[in-house]
Parts: structure tokens; C-alpha cells; sequence
């Protein structure tokens, strides 16, 4: 699992970036979140995820909380 925090929310779209600890940006849609509702997410709130590679680029996926 990675680590990072959340950069940007797009909240009228359901998606966002988060910035690894790796300095790579990821997207992540709504449907990747896993225990935690995306109205709940704050820019800065540190997040646990996978990366998938797409051909877009990489995705977040399984998309959690910290703590």
C-alpha cells in the first residue's frame, strides 16, 4: 500500500488527485473509496491506497484513510 494526502477534491464530478510520498499525482473516483464517504474527505487528509496503471495514467484504488 501507498501512502500520501489529498490534493484536490472535485466534489460535483466524484473524483479527485492525491499527491503520493512518492511526488507522483494519482486520480481517484468516488467508487474506489473503501470505509470513508467521499463528502468526508478533506484536502490533506492522508490516504492509504493502491495504484493501478491505465492507459489515462495512474488510479487510485482502494482508497482509505490513515488512522
Amino acid at each position: 500500500m501507498k501512502t500520501g494526502k489529498i490534493k484536490k477534491l472535485i466534489a460535483d464530478k466524484g473524483f479527485g488527485f492525491i499527491s503520493s510520498t512518492d511526488g507522483k499525482e494519482i486520480f481517484f473516483h468516488k467508487n474506489s473509496l473503501v470505509g470513508v464517504e467521499f463528502n468526508d474527505l478533506t484536502v490533506d487528509a492522508e490516504v492509504q491506497f493502491e495504484v493501478q496503471e491505465t492507459p489515462k495514467g495512474l488510479n487510485a484504488v482502494n482508497v482509505s484513510l490513515v488512522g
